[in-house]
């Protein structure tokens, strides 16, 4: 898809991807902020938050607002 007359497209790098990424996920902040603030549109930030290489990884604290689950070693003795 061609963009307007006169517009280039424009090259993102691993690292703008991975910073716009990341302040896509921070709590409270929606996507659609994220995309004004760089001018671009929004479902390009959603395909890269799809990617593994761009999400960032959210812990299990952050989303339940709990401690991860730890897990203790046992020894079963017949």
């Amino acid at each position: 898809m061609a963009g307007k007359k006169g517009q280039k497209r424009r090259f993102w790098s691993d690292g703008e991807k991975l910073l716009i990424c990341t302040q896509a996920r921070v709590p409270g902040v929606s996507v659609a902020q994220v995309a004004r603030r760089f001018a671009m549109n929004t479902n390009l930030i959603h395909t890269w938050l799809r990617d593994p290489q761009f999400a960032p990884v959210v812990e299990v604290t952050e989303v339940a607002g709990t401690e991860a689950p730890t897990f203790f070693p046992i020894e079963i003795t017949g």
